[in-house]
C-alpha cells in the first residue's frame, strides 16, 4: 500500500569548488511527517536560453518519517525546458537504514510564495 504525505522544507545552498561551474552543498530541513535532514550536492547548468535549465543531484535524509527512524537517499533529475519544469526525485533502491529499510517512493516539490513543500509517495515493507 502506498503512503502519501506532505509538508514544508527549508534549504540552504552553498557554492562548493570543483570544474563543474555550478555545484552546490544542499543542506536541507524537513518538517511535517518528515521530520529529517537532507544533505547532499547538486550539479546544474543554466542555458543562454532564458528558461532553459537543467540539474541532478544526490541527497541523503536523516530523521523520521511518520515516527519510523532512519535513512534513505534520493536522486533529483530536473529539466527546465524554456520555462516548462519536469522533475524525478525517487528512492535510491536498498537506500533505507533502520526502520526505513526497504524504503520505495517518489518525492515531488512545490515552491509557493517563496516557500518549499515537499509530496512524497512511498511505501514500506510490511
Amino acid at each position: 500500500m502506498t503512503s502519501h504525505v506532505s509538508g514544508s522544507f527549508d534549504v540552504t545552498m552553498t557554492p562548493e569548488p570543483g570544474d563543474f561551474p555550478a555545484r552546490q552543498r544542499l543542506d536541507k530541513r524537513y518538517h511535517g511527517a518528515l521530520q529529517a535532514t537532507g544533505v547532499g550536492l547538486m550539479l546544474a547548468h543554466v542555458s543562454a536560453v532564458r528558461g532553459s535549465a537543467g540539474y541532478v543531484a544526490v541527497e541523503r535524509i536523516t530523521g523520521t518519517l511518520e515516527g519510523r527512524e532512519g535513512s534513505f537517499v534520493v536522486q533529483h533529475s530536473g529539466l527546465m525546458d524554456r520555462g516548462a519544469p519536469t522533475l524525478v526525485i525517487h528512492v535510491v533502491p536498498d537506500s533505507g537504514t533502520g526502520a526505513l529499510a526497504g524504503l520505495a517512493g517518489r518525492m515531488g516539490i512545490r515552491i509557493e510564495g517563496g516557500r518549499h513543500f515537499y509530496d512524497f509517495d512511498y511505501t514500506l515493507p510490511a
